[in-house]
C-alpha cells in the first residue's frame, strides 16, 4: 500500500476539485442576495387612479402604505393587481408573484390607519422575486433602462412606480408641492420615476417629447404604408392600447374588395411595428342583407349607456359570428367597460357586458 505524503494528498484532492470548478462554474448561476435597505414609509402620499384616491390593504385588512427609495415611490403589487383584476398568487418556492385570469376574490377592505407617520423603515431589495402578468415573465427599468427590483416590508411585495404604471396601462405623474402620485389612462406620455421630476423631457418617450399621435394620424400612418387613401377604405378600428411599457395604435380597416388590414402603429413615433394582410377574412354582406351602417350601431349602442357619447367608444367592428355579420361596439364611461355585439342585420342586441374598470 503506497502511503502518500501530506503534501501530495492535498495536491491529489484539490486538483479535481478545482477542475470541476472551472468545468461547471459557467454552467452555475451565482446565488442572489437578498439586501437590506433604508427606506422610508409614506402615509403622507397621496395616490390617485383615475381621479379616484385610494387606500390599499393587504390580504388580512391592514392598510399598507407607499414606499419610497431611492427618489422612487413603491406601492403594494397584491394590491395594485386588485385594482387590474387579476388574482394574484405567491409561490414561497419559487419565489414567484403571479397576476393572473379575471380576479374571483373579493377587494381586501379594512380601517384607514389614521395614526402611521412618515418613518425610517428597514426594507428588503428582491432580486430574487419573479413577477409573471398573464404568463409572461415581466422585468422593469427605470428611465435609464437600469433594471429595477421589488422591495419586501412587512409581509408586502412592492413594485417602482413606473413599473406599476406599465402593469396597468396608466402614464405616471408626480407632484412634489402636495407628495401626491398620479396615474391615469390619458394621452400624456409622462411616466416617470424620479419623486422630484417635474417639466423637461420625458423619459417615457422614444423621442424625448412625449407627444402621442391622435388617432387619425396613426391611421394616415398605416394608410400611406398601405397606399391607399382615406376615400379608398372602410375604418373598423382605431384603438390606443398599452403593449410591453409602449403605447400603439391599434388600426384595422378594409377596402371595397374587402382586403382586410391590421397594423400596429407606435403611438409616439409613428413607427409601422407589425402588419397584417387578409384578403379573405373579411366577410362581405349578403345580397339584400341591408347591414346598418356604422353609424346606426353607433347610436344603438350609446343608447344603451346613458351619457356616453362618441369620444367613448374604444372600438366599433364590423365582424362575423357563427355565420352572422355582427358589429362589436366597447365602450369606455365613467370607470366601467362597456362591450356589444350587435346584430348588423337588425340592430338587435346579442350580446352585452358591463364591467367595473
Amino acid at each position: 500500500m503506497r502511503i502518500l505524503s501530506p503534501k501530495k494528498f492535498a495536491v491529489q484532492i484539490i486538483l479535481p476539485v478545482l477542475c470541476a470548478a472551472l468545468l461547471l462554474g459557467p454552467l452555475m448561476e451565482p446565488a442572489r442576495a437578498a439586501d437590506t435597505v433604508t427606506a422610508r414609509l409614506r402615509p403622507d402620499y397621496t395616490i390617485i387612479i383615475d381621479g379616484v384616491k385610494r387606500i390599499f390593504y393587504n390580504a388580512q385588512g391592514q392598510q399598507v402604505h407607499p414606499i419610497s427609495y431611492n427618489s422612487t415611490t413603491y406601492l403594494p403589487l397584491r394590491a395594485i393587481g386588485e385594482l387590474m383584476g387579476r388574482n394574484v398568487d405567491w409561490n414561497a418556492d419559487t419565489k414567484t408573484v403571479t397576476l393572473s385570469g379575471s380576479r374571483t376574490g373579493t377587494a381586501a377592505s379594512g380601517t384607514p390607519d389614521t395614526t402611521a407617520k412618515a418613518q425610517d423603515i428597514s426594507a428588503v431589495l428582491r432580486d430574487d422575486i419573479t413577477v409573471v402578468v398573464d404568463g409572461a415573465k415581466r422585468t422593469f427599468t427605470d428611465a435609464a433602462g437600469k433594471t429595477v427590483y421589488p422591495l419586501f416590508y412587512d409581509g408586502s411585495n412592492y413594485l417602482p412606480i413606473r413599473a406599476v404604471g406599465e402593469l396597468m396601462g396608466k402614464n405616471v405623474a408626480w407632484d412634489g408641492k402636495t407628495n401626491t402620485v398620479t396615474l391615469t389612462g390619458g394621452t400624456d406620455l409622462d411616466v416617470t420615476d424620479a419623486d422630484t421630476f417635474s417639466g423637461g423631457k420625458n423619459p417615457g418617450s422614444a423621442t424625448g417629447t412625449g407627444k402621442i399621435l391622435t388617432a387619425e394620424e396613426a391611421t394616415a400612418k398605416a394608410l400611406a404604408h398601405a397606399g391607399l387613401t382615406a376615400e379608398q377604405v372602410t375604418i373598423t378600428e382605431q384603438k390606443l392600447e398599452w403593449d410591453d411599457g409602449r403605447q400603439i395604435y391599434d388600426i384595422e380597416f378594409y377596402t371595397a374588395d374587402y382586403k382586410e388590414y391590421d397594423y400596429e402603429i407606435d403611438a409616439v413615433t409613428g413607427t409601422v411595428l407589425e402588419v397584417d394582410y387578409d384578403a379573405e377574412s373579411f366577410t362581405p354582406p349578403a345580397a339584400g342583407s341591408n347591414v346598418i351602417t356604422r353609424e346606426r350601431a353607433q347610436e344603438i349602442a350609446l343608447a344603451k349607456v346613458p351619457g356616453a357619447s362618441a369620444s367613448h367608444i374604444k372600438e366599433l367592428k364590423l365582424d362575423m359570428d357563427d355565420g352572422r355579420q355582427v358589429y362589436d361596439v366597447e365602450i369606455v364611461y365613467q370607470r366601467v367597460e362597456y362591450e356589444m355585439e350587435i346584430d348588423a342585420v337588425t340592430g338587435t342586441i346579442l350580446d352585452y357586458e358591463a364591467d367595473y374598470d
